[in-house]
């Protein structure tokens, strides 16, 4: 069974920084792409930024300049870096991933979901 695991949030004033960490685990034997997503209360959840196998990275245009989204294929592990954080950053940050497991077709996966809390 596939599970996605994120580490790394937490609480920081405005102006800091925080790296979140997605690993997959399981008998994958194929990843085709992995994101972040945030859910505010009372908000819709959002796409925040994303990793495709081909060698592409999306990035909402309110993170751009400030997240960044790498993979690493070894540990099967998507970070998200996010410097200059915003009060409006805070959510709970959730990974999704398109996962091939062995013996199994492609699936869609998400994580437990992290708090993200920025002061003001």
């Amino acid at each position: 069974q596939v599970q996605l695991v994120e580490s790394g949030g937490g609480l920081v004033q405005s102006g800091g920084s925080l790296r979140l960490s997605c690993e997959a685990s399981g008998r994958i034997v194929g990843i085709n792409d992995m994101a972040w997503y945030r859910q505010a209360p009372g908000k819709q959840r959002e796409r925040v930024a994303r990793w495709h196998s081909g060698g592409t990275t999306t990035l909402a245009d309110s993170v751009k300049d400030r997240f960044t989204i790498n993979m690493d294929n070894a540990r099967n592990t998507v970070y998200l870096q996010m410097n200059s954080l915003k009060p409006n950053d805070t959510a709970v940050y959730y990974c999704n991933a398109n996962i091939r497991e062995q013996n199994h077709a492609w699936q869609n996966y998400w994580g437990q979901g992290t708090q993200v809390t920025v002061s003001s």
